[in-house]
């Protein structure tokens, strides 16, 4: 429980809510400077790899009989949603530490470690919800969606997105330097994972003895339950793997960001 301004008890959902009411307050001012990267940009990949570097891909059996925009466009939903995700995680969250102190003055208030984190997310999944909302409904004009199973890639692309930013948070949260390794993790983890998670083809088409790296990325697991939802094929043991899986990196990614911020912010 935290004890607002006003001398009110207010309990822990209602403290992290009063994070993301304040990011919604400089959001709604700011909103149009991050329209491309947040509902634009994939847009833009599908059209271009879609429709454009599409049509000259037949369909076949790599993409399961289906035109290639209607192969790419869950896994482009959920590969933006991790995209977003990771970025949100990194230099923003380290700015609240360093630069801005953001949290250190909002964890002066009675507000805890605990509870800034759980707003940290919820704000970062409130902002995968829309990205995502936006990019299915312009997907839509492109024929990209097979049936109403589509409705399920958004929180199918929502949840994979807080799976990749959770541990990343925490990952920013030990950081004391101007944030180099973040450099490292879009180049050496976000980009390669982007690339070879099953994204763009079929994972089979990539040698057996480095299979296993797409396995254990938290994007193939979005991709599968993604294009299980809207191509099908997916059985519901393997769609429960898939779940459990980010499930977990979820789970354990909020117990470190946590551990982290009490560390960082208790004095």
């Amino acid at each position: 429980m935290s004890v607002h301004s006003s001398g009110r008890v207010v309990g822990s959902w209602r403290a992290a809510w009063l994070r993301v009411e304040g990011n919604w307050a400089w959001y709604r001012r700011y909103w149009r400077s991050n329209l491309y990267s947040t509902g634009l940009q994939p847009v833009l990949f599908l059209a271009a790899l879609g429709l454009g570097f599409g049509s000259q891909v037949r369909p076949g059996p790599a993409t399961g009989g289906l035109s290639y925009v209607q192969y790419i466009a869950p896994a482009l939903l959920v590969a933006a949603a991790m995209q977003y995700g990771v970025g949100e995680s990194t230099y923003p969250v380290l700015s609240g530490f360093k630069w801005q102190k953001d949290y250190l003055a909002v964890t002066a208030t009675p507000v805890t470690p605990g509870q800034l984190l759980g707003g940290h997310l919820a704000w970062v999944g409130l902002r995968l919800l829309l990205s995502s909302t936006v990019y299915a409904v312009i997907a839509l004009a492109f024929g990209a969606w097979l049936n109403a199973g589509a409705a399920l890639v958004v929180p199918v692309g929502v949840f994979t997105g807080l799976a990749c930013a959770a541990p990343v948070t925490a990952l920013a949260a030990t950081t004391y330097d101007e944030g180099s390794r973040f450099s490292a993790v879009f180049r050496f983890v976000v980009m390669p994972m982007t690339l070879f998670a099953g994204t763009f083809f079929p994972i089979e088409q990539i040698p057996l003895a480095l299979r296993w790296l797409a396995w254990i990325s938290p994007l193939w697991h979005g991709n599968e339950l993604a294009r299980g939802a809207t191509l099908g094929g997916l059985g519901p043991l393997p769609a429960l793997g898939h779940t459990a899986f980010l499930a977990g990196v979820l789970a354990v990614g909020v117990l470190l960001s946590r551990k982290y911020f009490y560390r960082r912010l208790v004095v």
